[in-house]
């Protein structure tokens, strides 16, 4: 099963280099069949000149621009147009994200055949550094708002590390989210639209250069209409927009 890791990057030139290297490294030495697609949007800096020498040397790997509008959002869902693998992850360009945590991802689908493979920082074996405490209350009160609105066990839903074979991405359109609530969007539509799923533990690390692209004013009204849009399918559509089965 050939897994495709996606890389939103909107001027990344500090960071993207090594978030780049370490799936490479990770992903060959684990012998497993990949691509890494970077989806440069509108990136001001040197971005798509580091994307453009490191493919020189890594076959793997390849970038794409991500036409207007741009956004996190529309970044990686040019992305999600674009990928060639049966499994698909979006990775964050800061190496935030573990490749390692990736390749646990990625043996959890293939064992169990799940639809789609979470990871949660916030269970047994979770872990983030140097995590902002604002954004850390913040994240815990709407984890837990979802919880409950959803009924749901699992605690990490913003979280944007998550694993989808093809068919789950293909099955969660269309896409409404333009900006980072997207990465609550997908996995909504995933539990609501009945796909398989599980989730294990992965570790967040805060970024070592350049700025977050996420503000605290975004999380608020953008994601609620997500939130509150996903919902209303799950009590009102019967079921029209389910995986098909058989």
């Amino acid at each position: 099963m050939k897994l495709s890791a996606i890389i939103p990057a909107h001027n990344e030139e500090g960071s993207i280099a090594e978030t780049v290297r370490g799936l490479y490294a990770t992903l060959e030495e684990e012998k497993i069949d990949y691509e890494i697609l970077v989806v440069n949007d509108h990136s001001s800096d040197h971005t798509e000149a580091i994307l453009l020498e490191l493919e020189t040397h890594i076959p793997k790997l390849r970038h794409i621009n991500n036409p207007p509008p741009n956004g996190f959002g529309y970044a990686v869902r040019c992305g999600l147009d674009n990928f060639s693998g049966d499994c698909v992850a979006v990775v964050m360009a800061d190496a935030s994200d573990l490749p390692s945590d990736l390749v646990k991802f990625y043996r959890k689908m293939i064992q169990g055949n799940y639809d789609a493979v979470f990871g949660s920082r916030f269970m047994t074996g979770g872990k983030t550094v140097d995590y902002p405490w604002l954004k850390l209350v913040i994240n815990r009160i709407a984890n837990t708002f979802i919880q409950i609105l959803f009924g749901l066990n699992y605690n990490d839903v913003t979280n944007a590390f998550k694993l989808y074979k093809r068919e789950t991405i293909e099955g969660l359109g269309p896409f409404l989210a333009p900006h980072f609530n997207l990465t609550v969007e997908l996995p909504l539509k995933t539990i609501v639209r009945h796909y398989s799923y599980t989730w294990v533990a992965n570790t967040w690390i805060n970024r070592k250069t350049g700025k977050s692209k996420l503000s605290i004013k975004e999380m608020g009204s953008r994601y609620l209409f997500i939130v509150l849009y996903c919902l209303i399918e799950k009590l009102l559509t019967r079921g029209d927009y389910r995986k098909e089965v058989g």
